[in-house]
């Protein structure tokens, strides 16, 4: 639906259709583990900023399906997700 959709608040990297529910999807790639990994980027501030971007993408589009948040990371060109990573009411989970 989107690819790096701006706001004020931030930027969601990937706005995708999946079956009945939106996918927030944020991207992030890393050639080595030295500051933690490609997931240690998607901290609660970073969450937070997510979280508000996909609420204004929702409001300007007055979209109205059940959404998550995914996460992909790239590290040393090998992909991994993480669907459903992040909830609103908690911090995302990099142990999905």
């Amino acid at each position: 639906m989107a690819r790096n959709w701006r706001t004020v608040w931030g930027e969601i990297d990937i706005v995708a259709r999946d079956g009945p529910t939106l996918a927030f999807v944020e991207v992030k790639s890393r050639s080595r583990t030295g500051f933690g990994g490609p997931e240690a980027a998607v901290h609660p501030a970073k969450q937070r900023r997510l979280i508000t971007a996909a609420r204004a993408f929702l409001g300007r589009t007055d979209c109205r399906l059940p959404a998550r948040f995914d996460v992909v990371v790239f590290l040393e060109g090998a992909p991994r997700l993480y669907r459903d990573a992040c909830q609103v009411d908690e911090t995302c989970s990099r142990d999905s």
